[in-house]
């Protein structure tokens, strides 16, 4: 009786700790946008220099966000979910913490790269975590849970963030009557800098959540069964030498997108190289892996199986991401240019599309339970194709209707982030489990790095004919069709168990 206490209050304390960590991952990718443009134009850039360094930062925090997710996952499978997990948590929350000492936007740039490591592991070793612990009839709403966490962070940030921007003033008071000197106050807080840096500040509370995981968090049993069998002892630390070179050709595939008057078809060829080298980079430990564990490797998981799940996992994210991101992200900038638009309007934005997203995660999670997880995929893929189109193409007011027209955005395209916790674990036994699912959500962030970064190319294309911001934001949108083909060339796993 008592084991089984112990049992169930572990269960209950890991599933607290990674619906924190989500919530976290969430408040940390709220954070930037909210803050970039005041941060930006207090560090010196130029207002028609803003998009390039924006779309620039961002496309790094998506790499970032990559490479994290298969270096911690490396680390969940070598040395624990626990572990690793405490280790993603500290570096996410630090170094977003450091992004409010900036000085400069390279600054920024590279503090976000490195705090978008430690978030893109957390999501892979906290699913991988919640699925071993959790019996596999509550996999469904678990996974409903963990993207709701996430826009519940989201949520919060934008709620906080709304807060001191609109009342700068009364913040800068309450310090000062804390007893702060002046110039402290004047550096965290102006109505100039509109509060950024203690915004980014805020982003290191994480690094408080990492002592609670130390002290009542278990390890997962199935993981330990895969130690004890010896399986981690075929992870070798010199594999990930080729996780740093992907990272490299990743980070170049940007500069040369960012870098101006550069030929397309140089650019064009350098993306195709560097993604083949980005993809080989990141596969390489779990390649090496397999040919050192052969019992791993069975007529019905072939290596060559293991790996082709990792590349579809890794499309059927992408789309998902450079769906968010170059199109629901761009929203809340994008409402400010609107007729009748108020002051806070990127923050109203931010709160209805994070609580349609809240919905939505959940409800994707059920319905692919009981629908399947093909259709459902397809079904969110056709929605979020419609949604996108309605909002940026029908409307150019600020009024209710956009309001809910964001909100019904927030809840079908955010869906996915219920989707894909749920159907990503079941495609990897537990021993690649980790790695598989964190290059497969993560590796589709440099898919939407590149797409953030044909924005400007597309607004130079499409505006001299007339097109308007709103609608050379859609254009991303149909990234959603290749989603409804590539899907029917996943296998399909409703009413499977993990695979051991």
């Amino acid at each position: 009786m008592m084991a089984s206490s112990q049992t169930n209050f572990g269960k209950y304390m890991a599933l607290t700790a990674a619906l924190l960590g989500w919530l976290f991952d969430g408040l940390e990718m709220g954070l930037f946008p909210l803050t970039a443009r005041s941060a930006l134009l207090d560090l010196g850039v130029e207002v028609n220099d803003m998009p390039r360094w924006l779309g620039v930062i961002t496309a790094f925090f998506l790499v970032g966000a990559a490479t994290g997710g298969v270096l911690f996952g490396w680390l969940g499978d070598r040395l624990g979910r626990v572990k690793a997990m405490i280790l993603s948590v500290l570096t996410y929350a630090v170094f977003s913490g450091l992004c409010g000492f900036a000085t400069s936007p390279t600054q920024i740039g590279i503090l976000r790269f490195i705090a978008a490591l430690g978030m893109g592991g957390e999501w892979s070793l906290g699913v991988a975590l919640i699925n071993e612990i959790w019996p596999g009839k509550s996999r469904a709403f678990l996974a409903g849970l963990i993207g709701a966490a996430a826009n519940v962070g989201y949520l919060i940030i934008a709620l906080v963030g709304g807060a001191v921007i609109a009342n700068v003033q009364h913040v800068r008071e309450f310090f000062l009557q804390s007893g702060l000197s002046e110039s402290w106050v004047d550096y965290l807080v102006t109505s100039e800098n509109k509060g950024w840096r203690l915004l980014m500040m805020f982003g290191a509370a994480p690094a408080l959540i990492t002592l609670f995981i130390r002290m009542f968090v278990p390890e997962s049993h199935r993981w330990e069964q895969e130690r004890d069998k010896g399986a981690t002892a075929h992870w070798a630390n010199r594999d990930l030498l080729a996780v740093l070179v992907g990272a490299c050709a990743a980070c170049g595939i940007i500069v040369l997108w960012a870098l101006e008057d550069l030929p397309v078809a140089l650019q064009i060829g350098g993306t195709v190289v560097g993604l083949a080298i980005v993809t080989s980079g990141y596969l390489f430990p779990v390649i090496q892996y397999l040919r050192r564990a052969p019992e791993v490797v069975s007529s019905t998981n072939p290596r060559r199986g293991t790996l082709s799940l990792m590349l579809i996992a890794a499309c059927l994210s992408g789309v998902a991401l450079l769906g968010t991101w170059g199109t629901v992200q761009q929203m809340p900038p994008w409402s400010g240019s609107l007729h009748a638009a108020p002051s806070d309007a990127a923050s109203q934005v931010q709160i209805w599309s994070a609580v349609g997203a809240i919905l939505g995660t959940i409800l994707a999670a059920l319905i692919a339970d009981y629908l399947g997880r093909r259709i459902t995929y397809f079904l969110l893929c056709l929605g979020s194709l419609v949604i996108v189109n309605v909002v940026f193409r029908v409307t150019d007011t600020f009024d209710n209707q956009l309001l809910l027209l964001i909100f019904l955005a927030g809840a079908i395209t955010a869906s996915f982030y219920g989707w894909l916790p749920l159907y990503l674990p079941e495609l990897f036994p537990t021993r690649v489990r980790a790695t598989g699912q964190g290059f497969g959500f993560n590796f589709g962030r440099v898919i939407a790095a590149i797409g953030v970064l044909q924005l400007g190319n597309l607004k130079a294309l499409f505006t001299p004919y007339g097109w308007s911001q709103g609608e050379i934001f859609s254009v991303l949108a149909y990234i959603y069709v290749a989603g409804m083909i590539l899907i029917w060339f996943a296998p399909e796993t409703k009413g499977k168990p993990l695979p051991e």
